[in-house]
């Protein structure tokens, strides 16, 4: 069995971060998000993987190449116009159809092939995939969330499906539609046959023209980053068991589950308490302090007397000291200099183009390439642009769009 992989979208919704990356490619405990939906395919047999690619595609296909590393082999098909779901896979039909044994319906003489479809960005484990492999073409797996407004939702008779409904304004069901399906290349033929745009819009046509589709349960791992700041949630549930592999100083002190990678240095004084994730070539300077649930990339640098607490801070960013950053996304290659503080809020509504979204708990997101001068203060929820220069002394509790300086 194959699987196609939709990852062509930006992701809007997790700007700034996405303006130098797309979605799937935001770091979850130091790995991609999408590099969890390759594992758990490879680990229930599914090795033939055809990512659909777009925006910032070389970023992916950099990291992944063939997927040798990965034990699976990786092909790649361009969605050059961003025209749906719908479209993004029927680009691959020509990768999803060749050269793989098809099955002969015996009244029909039609061959067809099952195969999975995954969105890149969901947060997967091996158990969401076991159940769906073994079940029937035209599965949709589902999971019930108490919160429903920006998923599918499905209204079912059992396990069959009536009807599936894009975000709907009220309450309707509480059964959503995770974007993980079984088809057979039966799906195709209804694409190009109603010009669909989106997968779910396909669903409805097929239900309404007396297709068979059926809703399957899970009550396995599946988590949607919808927001930058849904990466913390599953940064908080991922980060890996201990492991050091770097160099821990004496009169340093680690409790829980901390992982250091090769190549950096936790000095002196450090206190750390798991579960941590500390990428390669780091260095963590003297007495700061580095609290649960976070996460930093490799080649980061966090001076002296600096406090880091349920974040994630991306690969190449200088911290500098008496710095605190708490529920904060920074993203790579920023230089924050001292005295840096990210206020934390909850239940906080926040704009982005025109549109309130609710963020239960956050600090601050900062995009690539900022450079921030010491003693600044951000509200709850500010979000900073790429390539920004932030002057000394500013209290920022407005957004700042991309290639700002604020004097």
């Amino acid at each position: 069995m194959k699987a196609v992989i939709l990852a062509a979208g930006e992701g809007v919704r997790c700007r700034p971060l996405t303006f130098t990356r797309s979605k799937v490619m935001l770091p979850v405990a130091n790995r991609p998000i999408v590099e969890y939906v390759i594992n758990s395919l490879v680990s229930v047999g599914i090795k033939d993987i055809i990512f659909v690619v777009n925006y910032q595609k070389e970023r992916i296909k950099d990291y992944f190449n063939d997927g040798v590393k990965f034990n699976a082999n990786i092909e790649y098909v361009e969605q050059k116009n961003p025209l749906g779901t719908a479209h993004a896979l029927l680009v691959a039909k020509a990768h999803v159809c060749a050269d793989i044994d098809i099955d002969i319906d015996t009244d029909t003489g039609i061959g067809t092939t099952d195969f999975l479809v995954l969105n890149g960005d969901n947060i997967i484990e091996p158990d969401t995939l076991k159940r769906i492999i073994e079940s029937p073409a035209n599965t949709i797996l589902t999971s019930h969330r108490e919160s429903v407004e920006n998923y599918g939702v499905l209204i079912t008779e059992g396990k069959k499906v009536k009807q599936i409904i894009e975000k709907p304004k009220t309450p309707v069901s509480r059964l959503v539609n995770t974007g993980i399906y079984r088809f057979s290349s039966d799906i195709f033929e209804y694409i190009e046959q109603k010009k669909c745009q989106s997968i779910p819009e396909v669903i409805q046509n097929m239900i309404d023209g007396g297709i068979a589709v059926q809703s399957l349960m899970t009550d396995a791992l599946w988590m949607d980053v919808i927001h930058s700041w849904d990466l913390l949630d599953a940064n908080a549930r991922l980060l890996p068991p201990k492991s050091v592999q770097g160099t821990i100083e004496a009169g340093a002190t680690i409790k829980g589950d901390v992982s250091v990678g090769e190549g950096s240095i936790i000095h002196s004084g450090c206190y750390i308490v798991g579960p941590v994730v500390i990428g390669k070539n780091c260095r963590v300077g003297p007495n700061s302090v580095i609290l649960p649930s976070t996460s930093i990339g490799d080649s980061v640098t966090i001076s002296s007397f600096s406090e880091i607490k349920n974040s994630v801070i991306m690969n190449n960013t200088r911290i500098s000291s008496h710095t605190r950053i708490e529920s904060s996304i920074i993203g790579s290659s920023n230089f924050i200099d001292s005295h840096f503080v990210t206020q934390c809020g909850e239940n906080l509504m926040i704009a982005m183009g025109g549109i309130l979204h609710k963020a239960s708990k956050l600090g601050t997101v900062t995009g690539d390439d900022c450079k921030i001068s010491p003693h600044v203060t951000t509200c709850p929820g500010v979000m900073i642009g790429s390539g920004c220069d932030i002057g000394a002394g500013n209290v920022l509790c407005k957004t700042i769009e991309s290639n700002t300086t604020v004097v």
